[in-house]
């Protein structure tokens, strides 16, 4: 299984399956990353964390822990 965090700067994966739940994964559905969206990983900080996504048309950045819940092709 791949998840966002595995996915390296500058390319893109599509969204197969959200995991977690509740309020955890309506947020991350809130932000515009559902299943069949092409996401592009933009940046991610010297720690690793937080990654910022390109979903949509807009930047967006998110926790690495959000990121392993999100599994892509």
């Amino acid at each position: 299984m791949n998840t966002l965090k595995d996915v390296r700067i500058g390319k893109s994966a599509k969204v197969v399956k959200l995991h977690g739940e509740g309020a955890v994964k309506r947020r991350i559905m809130d932000m515009g990353i559902t299943k069949g969206t092409l996401v592009t990983v933009r940046k991610v900080a010297p720690l690793g964390d937080p990654i910022e996504l390109h979903v949509r048309g807009y930047e967006l950045s998110i926790r690495k822990a959000d990121a392993e819940m999100i599994e892509v092709e």
